[in-house]
């Protein structure tokens, strides 16, 4: 059965009544690119006026929140720093709370500094990253300076525009502690910037034998040579997988019941919330065609309920204003 399609007013209020924490994602729903969404500022203001708690989920990893909400900022969009939750935070909450990591061990990072500066936060010790020697360029390759360290408790792989056969090698020496753990922030195929993608710091594999080792979320381009010759499957944080919902839940204390995931991908956004037992709202006008839902043949992922624009919920605040 399709969805209902919301477009009335009364529609907009009852959504609103019945829902107390709004977690959105953000390139799609609040803005494309450098343009936000008509309404939507009305809209985050109006909420935040009636009391509901907002939640920006992103996968985003090379991010800390301070940044992230930089560039929500910039947009107009006055996020706090308590409503900004990228992959690179949850993956430090997730570690220091969920996994309850042993203060003794590190982490060590295949990643950006947004994701040390979030690690920092969590008081969670760890190494690699943006360490200038393992930055390094450099061959021929020494291989007996890749020795195993104990103090290494996980392996925490995000996008890193450093990637280098040092790191790979590293990560691979740690990992043959079979209580070492591997972690992926998510599993983004490709990085947007500057109008248009490349590789992500998760590309999807289609080479069957670590399709079939990794399941049917993959994993990515910096990933995939630590998971094929790991033969780990890794816990992976971000959207669509519950353990970014844990992770938020563990920071955030809130009713699951009533709480709604706004988003317009099926796969990420929509699949996060059904995996996570939360009601789900589709927008169109991002990646989502129409016939994807209401079509013949829809996609086996399906929202709970569809509206335009997010933006379109700013009638109710012109409302109140009358």
């Amino acid at each position: 059965m399709a969805p209902p399609f919301l477009k009335s007013q009364e529609e907009y209020e009852k959504l609103v009544d019945s829902v107390d924490t709004f977690l959105l994602d953000c390139d799609g729903v609040l803005y494309h690119g450098k343009q936000v969404v008509e309404g939507v500022r009305t809209v985050l203001d109006m909420l935040r006026k009636k009391g509901k708690k907002i939640i920006f989920v992103t996968n985003n990893a090379t991010k800390s929140r301070r940044k992230l909400k930089e560039t929500f900022d910039h947009l107009g969009l006055n996020a706090s720093l308590d409503e900004c939750f990228g992959s690179a935070y949850a993956s430090a909450v997730y570690i220091s709370q969920v996994l309850n990591f042993p203060k003794d061990k590190k982490v060590y990072v295949f990643g950006e500094e947004g994701l040390e500066e979030e690690l920092d936060q969590c008081g969670i010790a760890h190494c690699g990253g943006s360490d200038p020697v393992d930055r390094e360029f450099k061959a021929p390759i020494d291989f007996t300076v890749f020795k195993p360290d104990d103090s290494i408790g996980a392996v925490l792989c995000g996008f890193d525009s450093w990637i280098n056969y040092q790191k790979l090698a590293k990560a691979m020496t740690y990992l043959r502690n079979p209580e070492c753990k591997l972690i992926l922030t998510n599993t983004d195929p490709t990085f947007p910037t500057h109008g248009d993608v490349f590789p992500g710091g998760h590309f999807f594999a289609f080479v069957m034998p670590f399709f079939q080792l990794i399941g049917p979320t993959g994993s990515g381009s910096l990933s995939i040579p630590i998971v094929n010759a790991s033969k780990r499957k890794p816990l992976v944080i971000g959207k669509p997988n519950k353990m970014m919902m844990d992770a938020i839940l563990a920071h955030h204390k809130f009713d699951s019941s009533r709480a709604l995931m706004v988003g317009d991908n099926l796969a990420t956004d929509i699949a996060f919330g059904r995996n996570s037992k939360i009601r789900t709202l589709l927008v169109m006008g991002g990646v989502t065609k129409y016939e994807q839902v209401f079509g013949e043949s829809p996609n086996e992922v399906v929202p709970d309920l569809v509206m335009n624009s997010f933006g379109d919920l700013a009638v109710l605040a012109d409302a109140s204003e009358q």
